[in-house]
């Protein structure tokens, strides 16, 4: 029997240092949906932009309603495109901030490496856990595990963190 089902699937050879990342936003407060409605369009601009090694991103998927927790994914040609662009001024204020002060949301991010490896970070995330916390368990995000690259390497050389968003600023 022949199946109805049209399936497909993608070559992905031209793309051996793939990065995928997957960012979301859980709503803790009431000030945290204004927070949330506040940061999509400017979320929706830095994908539009195509920052240099953006392949694609998805905006807006929902994760759940009550609390309210809303998401996307970036592809990335590689993890240097990636960082570049964290590092950057436009991901350098937005970060700094929420650092200092989350404005009533948690944020999180898991991050899936072609050639292997994967890390994540969950900030001012409360409530049911996400992704890899719901098995793994949770370590403070300082010293080697405070950057993507530190938990990726497991503490090797890391380049220094923009100006205002190093571990020893934020306290």
């Amino acid at each position: 029997m022949r199946s109805s089902v049209e399936r497909k699937t993608v070559d992905l050879g031209a793309y051996p240092d793939l990065v995928v990342i997957y960012l979301g936003m859980r709503v803790r407060t009431l000030k945290g949906l204004w927070t949330v409605m506040r940061l999509g369009p400017q979320i929706d601009r830095a994908g539009a932009d195509r920052p240099d090694g953006l392949l694609h991103y998805e905006n807006n998927l929902i994760f759940g309603f009550f609390p309210l927790h809303v998401g996307m994914r970036w592809y990335w040609k590689d993890f240097e495109s990636m960082e570049a662009w964290a590092r950057s001024e436009t991901h350098r204020d937005w970060w700094r901030k929420f650092l200092r002060d989350s404005g009533g949301t948690g944020f999180w991010h898991e991050t899936y490496f072609m050639r292997g490896g994967m890390e994540a970070v969950y900030d001012d995330v409360a409530g049911k856990p996400v992704g890899f916390q719901a098995f793994a368990p949770s370590l403070a995000a300082r010293g080697p595990m405070f950057s993507a690259r530190g938990r990726l390497l497991g503490g090797g050389d890391t380049p220094p963190q923009p100006a205002g968003v190093a571990e020893d600023e934020l306290g």
